[in-house]
């Protein structure tokens, strides 16, 4: 709610006492809505949220051609450190989140070397994140076949959730879990209230394991969306039988979107995320041998993308998160493009908001409907607290967004590691121009020119978060 608790006049000037930084926007996302707004900045919390009168002295003004946004929200990040920081790493990782306006990233336990699976692991994870976090990081835990009935230390130790899969995961330290280990992970999550994050494809409906050509058509064919629809009911299932809280990963199948909805509205506590790929590329558009387009469960064709935004403008989808999934170059041009044998995974960390805003104008839809996606809803996935709302005593987490912004894309400028994305040659619509965590400048679109740019220059300011904090 707008206030005018911070304001004391003087000789007809607004006094802004004691603040560390003051930001005036005409359109600021304040209580789910865009309205005129000055933010006061004081320890790096939020302590007031007013109705701009006069030009408080050292105020940032954004200007009227973009919108004031609180820091995203990606709960869906594969870091890869320890173990595969070649594929990416924290620093990599974290620098490329503030670059897309992503001020809090939830870590994915695997494909880092020990996955997070145990309290150890967990412990090695947070030491290699400590000092090279650009934004703040929380982390998810693990349920694998070899840690059932040990997920409490796990939780205690301050995971958000535990991701499983049930099919395989691509790596073998993480493995996937059959039905019934599928029932006794969502019992246990239920049992220490957690929630049970679930990459959803039916392995016995899946095929082409090993070489499929460098055509798309041969790898869509091999993940049909029979796969999903089987695995997500599955999941719906053990959720409603244990009263646990279920979160179905990266959907790409619309027509689950049905089951999901009817399972929400029966009662079960599910979430469901997509991703900015699946709702602006399609299967029609992949040429032959871009296996940089690879990633499970696959991007679907333009009809199929029709019913995702269905779900966006309806309510069923919770979130809208990366699935930021990089590995090196080599990998992903395994077999020369053969989509059978590439590396499957999107590096998108950098440039979903900018994506999906791309699609949503061209479809008519305004920018207020993506908001919620991108930072409420996220952050309710992996129960995070005081992020994603621009509200008096939150952590001041904020973005600027140029809603008219061309932004080209070329994979070698993102902050990513390597240089390969799904996006590179793309002319977008929107962009980040400016960063804040905890009222520090960590990201700024108009710090250029020859070099490295100032922001990149400066000190980590993330922090670790776990389950309870913010």
């Amino acid at each position: 709610m707008l206030s005018n608790s911070f304001r004391s006049v003087k000789t007809g000037e607004v006094q802004v006492d004691a603040a560390e930084l003051v930001i005036r926007a005409e359109r600021a996302w304040i209580d789910g809505a865009f309205r005129p707004a000055e933010v006061v900045v004081r320890g790096g919390v939020i302590a007031d949220v007013g109705v701009p009168h006069g030009a408080p002295c050292g105020a940032i003004d954004v200007p009227e051609d973009a919108v004031l946004l609180p820091g995203l929200v990606d709960s869906h990040v594969h870091v890869n450190e320890p173990g595969r920081t070649e594929w990416e790493g924290f620093r990599s990782a974290t620098l490329a989140a503030a670059a897309g306006g992503v001020t809090t990233l939830v870590d994915m336990p695997l494909n880092s070397i020990p996955p997070t699976t145990t309290t150890d692991a967990l412990a090695i994870k947070r030491a290699a994140a400590a000092a090279s976090a650009y934004v703040d990081i929380g982390f998810w835990g693990g349920a694998v076949p070899e840690n059932l009935g040990a997920l409490g230390p796990v939780h205690d130790a301050g995971v958000y959730g535990f991701k499983s899969f049930l099919a395989p995961s691509g790596v073998d330290e993480f493995g996937h879990l059959d039905r019934d280990q599928l029932d006794r992970a969502m019992a246990e999550v239920a049992a220490i209230g957690s929630r049970l994050i679930v990459h959803a494809e039916d392995p016995d409906l899946l095929s082409g394991d090993g070489s499929l050509g460098r055509g798309y058509a041969a790898f869509l064919a091999s993940r049909p969306p029979a796969s999903e629809e089987a695995a997500i009911d599955a999941v719906i299932a053990a959720a409603r039988r244990h009263g646990a809280r279920a979160h179905i990963l990266h959907l790409s199948d619309a027509r689950a979107l049905p089951a999901i909805a009817a399972a929400k509205a029966d009662g079960v506590d599910l979430t469901v995320e997509t991703c900015p790929h699946y709702l602006t590329i399609t299967a029609e558009e992949i040429p032959d041998g871009a296996s940089e387009f690879k990633c499970c469960p696959p991007i679907r064709e333009a009809g199929n993308q029709d019913l995702l935004w269905q779900g966006i403008l309806d309510g069923t989808i919770d979130a809208i998160v990366s699935d930021h999934s990089p590995s090196t170059v080599d990998l992903k041009r395994s077999g020369n493009g053969d989509f059978g044998l590439a590396w499957g995974g999107i590096a998108g960390l950098q440039v979903g908001l900018s994506a999906v805003w791309t699609e949503a104008r061209r479809r008519g839809i305004p920018l207020e409907t993506l908001v919620r996606l991108f930072t409420t809803g996220p952050a309710r996935v992996a129960g995070l607290t005081d992020v994603g709302e621009i509200v008096v005593g939150a952590p001041a987490h904020l973005a600027v967004f140029g809603l008219d912004d061309t932004l080209r894309i070329e994979a070698r400028a993102l902050q990513h590691r390597n240089p390969i994305s799904a996006y590179d040659g793309k002319v977008l619509t929107g962009r980040v121009r400016r960063t804040w965590l905890r009222g520090q400048s960590v990201y700024d679109a108009s710090e250029g020119g020859a070099g490295e740019a100032p922001w990149l220059r400066r000190p980590p300011a993330g922090r670790l978060l776990s389950r309870g904090t913010a």
